[in-house]
């Protein structure tokens, strides 16, 4: 029973020291020390945080610049519990041009 348990430790260890060595080995390096070429493509393809935050900015503005078509069209948003609200929409996208997107 005492060698079952010593083995069954042991077996328990070294699956264990094997799964925490193959992280290790995950990066690839060149001899220098630096990432190789599709490591270094890969982060050259991360945006950054500026171009992120200019990219949500952009996003943003052309949400508010179609929302404003939208009501200069007639629809309007804060109208609660409106029983027209698809037909309403779907009305002012037409009048405004814009594509209905989503709300089919």
């Amino acid at each position: 029973m005492r060698i079952a348990r010593k083995l069954i430790v042991l077996l328990a260890s070294a699956s264990l020291g094997i799964g925490a060595a193959a992280p290790a080995f995950a990066q690839n390096t060149d001899a220098s020390g630096g990432t190789d070429a599709t490591g270094a493509a890969a982060s050259a393809a991360k945006p950054t945080k500026q171009q992120r935050k200019q990219a949500h900015k952009e996003a943003r503005a052309k949400k508010n610049a179609e929302l404003k078509k939208l009501e200069d069209a007639g629809y309007q948003p804060a109208r609660a519990n409106d029983p027209n609200y698809p037909q309403d929409l779907q009305d002012a996208q037409k009048k405004a041009g814009i594509g209905t997107g989503a709300s089919q």
